[in-house]
C-alpha cells in the first residue's frame, strides 16, 4: 500500500541510479582527461624551459666588452613622413643621375663601383695567415728527405 511512483516516465528507481552512476562516470572521466592533458602540457613547458636553458647565455654577458646603445650614437632621430620621404627620394634620383651619366661609369660600370667601394669603405686590417699543420709537415718531410740524401753522400 504505499505510494505509487508519480514519475510520468516509467523509469524504475534501479534505472535511475543507473543513470546517475553513468553521469558520474562521465564526470569523472571528463575530469581525469582534463587531468592528463594539463600535465602534458606542464611536462612540455618544463621541456621547453629546460631547452631554453640550454640556450641561456646571459652568463656570459659579463665578459662581453660594452657597446654603445643605439640611441646614443644617433643623436638625430630621422622621422620618415610623407614629405620627407618625398625629399629622400628626389636625393636619391639626382644622385643616380649624376651617377649614372658619369664618364667613368659609363665606360665601365663595374670597375667604377669597385673603386668607389674601395675609396669609401674603410681600410680591412689583414691578419697574418697562420700556418697549417700540412705546409709544416710538408716542409719536415722536405727537410728530412734533404737530410737522408745528403747523409746517404757522406
Amino acid at each position: 500500500m504505499g505510494k505509487t511512483s508519480s514519475r510520468s516516465d516509467g523509469k524504475t528507481n534501479a534505472d535511475r541510479k543507473f543513470e546517475k552512476k553513468m553521469q558520474f562516470y562521465d564526470l569523472v572521466r571528463g575530469a581525469v582527461a582534463k587531468k592528463t592533458i594539463s600535465k602534458e602540457n606542464q611536462q612540455k613547458k618544463r621541456r621547453r624551459q629546460k631547452r631554453l636553458k640550454a640556450y641561456d647565455l646571459s652568463s656570459l654577458s659579463e665578459y662581453l666588452p660594452e657597446l654603445k646603445s643605439p640611441t646614443e650614437t644617433s643623436s638625430v632621430e630621422f622621422k620618415l613622413n610623407s614629405k620627407s620621404r618625398n625629399k629622400l627620394v628626389m636625393k636619391e634620383s639626382n644622385q643616380l643621375k649624376t651617377v649614372m651619366n658619369h664618364p667613368v661609369f659609363q665606360s665601365d660600370p663595374l670597375a667604377a663601383i669597385y673603386q668607389h667601394l674601395q675609396n669609401t669603405q674603410p681600410p680591412v686590417e689583414e691578419k697574418p695567415k697562420k700556418r697549417d699543420n700540412k705546409t709544416k709537415k710538408r716542409k719536415s718531410k722536405k727537410k728530412k728527405s734533404k737530410d737522408g740524401v745528403q747523409s746517404m753522400e757522406i
